[in-house]
């Protein structure tokens, strides 16, 4: 029996272009299995993905796309406009854009987990 042959970027670039995160995570060791548990456990995240779920869907209403509620549905234009990097992060973005060739809308999906991100970091109200 012989292996497939390995799929070409062509193939498998835009089946990687729809997977929203690519992490890789390493094996745990004894040590890592040892230590005191999270300070921030699953009923905290909870509420913090409530905060910022209600903070995406404010902003949005707040510039006329009330049926716009989180950042994963924001249209590119909006996106652009609502998670704009500063210029040391646009910088950023450009060169992992180039490096990794993103597609516009793997681009995309990189100002939506950033702005996600920023909302789930910012402190409460």
């Amino acid at each position: 029996m012989r292996a497939a042959p390995p799929l070409s970027d062509a193939a498998f670039g835009p089946v990687l272009d729809r997977i929203d995160l690519h992490i890789e995570v390493p094996a745990l060791t004894a040590a890592d299995l040892i230590l005191p548990p999270a300070a921030e456990g699953s009923r905290e995240v909870g509420e913090r993905v409530l905060r910022a779920r209600a903070r995406q869907a404010e902003r949005y209403a707040a510039i006329g796309l009330p049926h716009v509620r989180t950042n994963a549905t924001a249209q590119g234009a909006a996106l652009e406009e609502l998670a704009r990097p500063d210029a040391g992060g646009l910088a950023l973005l450009r060169d992992a854009t180039d490096a990794m060739r993103l597609t516009a809308r793997g681009y995309h999906r990189v100002l939506r987990v950033a702005r996600t991100l920023a909302d789930s970091m910012t402190p409460k109200r």
